[in-house]
């Protein structure tokens, strides 16, 4: 794990990436499985926070279950790019924001409470940066809960069950929301945020854990930043396939060692064809071209058309959107 050598560390952002115990005292119980004091494991995650190898501790919730979101993309001339992901960083809801290897250079992420706000969010963007913004929602997951083994290679995920959208209850999102900003680095973070919501701490307690089972929060835990612990080769790999050949295509891809993400998109007819979406996270470009070389060995993957998105530079990358806040509109030339 680059530059964290330290044991202790090491198991702290590995194996807490997901299964945060959801208790009055958290932080006690990891320092009991790590064999160090509650004081200690608070102290080096807020080390780690301020270093920028963790964004928080904190929850990402399932996509389009209870909130929505839409990856999408603009084509910025070169002399733009900075001032363009810019006004795109500066709108609520965006919480990913990536340059890339292509003319669609400029790929975000725009979420928001409902699908009304991810629309008017990419209008805002039409109409600040005089630019066409490519839409292209979410059809299916088969593998979108991110994190990083450190201790081996990383990808290939098992299916998860579906998502229990029943459990959710409207008075759930300012909890969902407080949650994807991250967890206070205190002994009893869930008392704190329910101080600040207006709950008790078992009223909060007895919600993330419904919340958690349901598979509405898909993951709870460490967040890391990848680029900041040597994953720093980043592509976005599209597949030009139809969508019945994604249905077996698409759980062979998200099983495949180095494979981060994978699911299926709406294209753009005329514009984007490309359906089948998949992430890979590797230490070098080398290592991230011998994943997608040998994905292209496989049948079903021999001879289709595809481009991998490398990523040259991160603008932004925060938790999702699942409350509405008001928007911050700046126009440029």
């Amino acid at each position: 794990m680059e530059g964290v050598s330290d044991p202790i560390d090491q198991a702290l952002l590995n194996d807490w990436q997901r299964g945060f115990p959801v208790e009055s005292r958290p932080f006690a119980s990891l320092a009991h499985a790590l064999g160090v004091g509650e004081a200690d494991v608070i102290a080096r995650l807020e080390h780690h926070r301020q270093t920028g190898r963790i964004t928080r501790v904190g929850a990402t919730c399932a996509p389009n279950t209870v909130s929505a979101s839409t990856l999408a993309a603009v084509a910025a001339p070169d002399h733009r790019i900075g001032e363009i992901a810019e006004v795109i960083g500066a709108q609520p809801g965006v919480n990913h924001n990536y340059q890339r290897e292509h003319d669609w250079n400029l790929w975000f992420v725009a979420t928001g409470p409902d699908r009304a706000h991810v629309n008017a969010t990419l209008a805002r963007i039409r109409a600040l940066t005089g630019l066409r913004v490519l839409d292209l929602p979410l059809v299916r997951p088969f593998n979108v809960d991110l994190g990083f083994t450190l201790k081996g290679q990383i990808g290939g995920a098992a299916p998860k069950p579906p998502v229990d959208i029943a459990a959710f209850r409207p008075d759930d999102r300012p909890l969902l929301q407080a949650l994807t900003r991250g967890l206070p680095l205190l002994p009893r973070p869930f008392a704190e945020l329910a101080g600040q919501l207006g709950m008790t701490e078992t009223q909060v307690l007895d919600r993330v854990r419904a919340l958690v089972a349901a598979g509405i929060v898909s993951r709870l835990g460490v967040i890391v930043r990848h680029r900041a612990l040597g994953w720093r080769s980043n592509a976005m790999v599209v597949w030009d396939m139809d969508h019945d050949t994604i249905t077996a295509a698409g759980p062979l891809l998200a099983a495949q060692p180095g494979i981060t993400l994978c699911y299926e998109r709406a294209p753009v007819p005329g514009v984007w064809t490309y359906r089948l979406y998949s992430m890979i996270h590797a230490r070098s470009r080398k290592d991230a071209m011998s994943v997608l070389t040998r994905v292209c060995t496989l049948p079903e993957f021999r001879d289709v058309r595809h481009q991998a998105l490398f990523s040259l530079h991160c603008f932004k990358q925060t938790g999702a959107m699942v409350a509405a806040c008001a928007p911050e509109a700046k126009r440029i030339a």
